[in-house]
């Protein structure tokens, strides 16, 4: 019943390419409780790639017309939209005090970029800093109190960006995925070298069949529905993406696939890097059950400085800290940025 859903969007054809009208609407189209303490509306900014992404701008309705607040800006998880679980962090934020801008990274939901559902280690890694960009033009902002927000594969682009953008002061990583090395070793780094070299010529190989057809085949995604014999977290990512909890029908986890060939990138570009030279603030956060738990941990070990924290949250599963409000430490997120956006 969930593809019957209307989509309250307009698709229009430019440049070549499919842009998704950011037309408000007065129907609320999140997959979570609406507040009447904030108001949002949408807004579009465009990244130096041309690429005119699509947010959800958050602020609290007691916000004074001349004050100038911190900002954060809300990506992830990877594959979802800004309608999911960014939004939900958006709100709750917002409500804290905080002008907040939960987006969709190029090539998805109602961000522009074609073929659809391409991810890059470094587009979105862009997409974060093409956020602060926006966010530092606002007048509402204080432009030296912006930080960022990334769940699940969007945490290691966060990380990312907090490596190179100096204007990020704190940075938040939440149930954070390393793309590149899930990409390149697959789940808890079971791909040796061998493995790695069967893996490129089987997507090089798509590329020609691709370049061929005109066409860009797609990755498996999640299952329309559930044999029982699957690991443990893809039951969870189903109970998320495919059910009425966080179903919605632009997020490519619930309705859609990724572009196969876009793992090349990350297995030849790896993130992180650079993440030893962060100077401002991280939080990651993960749960204690979570399959990806490892991510964080050998991440925060390059971390330097006494600025940087892992919290792990007890018995919390990798999804939990999408949308479970009794999980998600929103306290500790608030009390982190008004201490390093201060």
């Amino acid at each position: 019943m969930f593809k019957k859903l209307t989509i309250f969007i307009i698709i229009l054809i430019i440049s070549g390419g499919i842009f998704m009208s950011l037309k408000s609407n007065n129907n609320w189209d999140k997959t979570f409780k609406k507040s009447d303490k904030v108001n949002v509306k949408k807004v579009k900014f465009t990244n130096r790639y041309g690429i005119t992404l699509a947010g959800d701008l958050y602020t609290a309705k007691d916000v004074k017309k001349d004050e100038k607040l911190p900002a954060i800006a809300i990506a992830g998880p990877f594959g979802a939209v800004k309608e999911q679980a960014s939004g939900l962090y958006a709100q709750t934020l917002a409500q804290k005090g905080y002008i907040t801008l939960a987006f969709d990274p190029s090539y998805t939901g109602e961000s522009s970029g074609n073929p659809r559902n391409v991810a890059s280690p470094d587009i979105n890694t862009e997409d974060f800093s093409a956020a602060v960009d926006f966010l530092s033009n606002l007048k509402n902002v204080n432009p030296d109190k912006i930080g960022i927000i990334g769940i699940c594969g969007f945490g290691g682009m966060g990380l990312n960006a907090a490596a190179m953008d100096t204007r990020i002061k704190a940075t938040v990583t939440s149930t954070m995925y390393d793309m590149s090395r899930v990409n390149a070793n697959g789940y808890f780094d079971s791909l040796d070298e061998n493995a790695r070299y069967q893996l490129k010529q089987t997507l090089n190989n798509q590329r020609t069949v691709d370049f061929k057809t005109n066409t860009y085949a797609k990755a498996t995604g999640l299952p329309d529905k559930l044999s029982g014999d699957e690991p443990q977290f893809v039951k969870d990512y189903y109970g998320y993406y495919k059910t009425k909890r966080g179903f919605h029908p632009r997020s490519v986890n619930s309705n859609e696939n990724w572009n196969m060939t876009s793992a090349l990138s990350f297995i030849n570009m790896p993130i992180l890097a650079y993440s030893s030279e962060i100077k401002s603030a991280v939080l990651m956060l993960h749960g204690e059950k979570a399959h990806s738990r490892y991510f964080s941990e050998d991440a925060f070990k390059k971390l330097k400085g006494d600025n940087k924290e892992l919290f792990i949250i007890d018995d919390a599963n990798h999804v939990d800290l999408y949308d479970n409000l009794n999980k998600i430490p929103f306290d500790k997120i608030d009390k982190f940025f008004k201490t390093y956006l201060n």
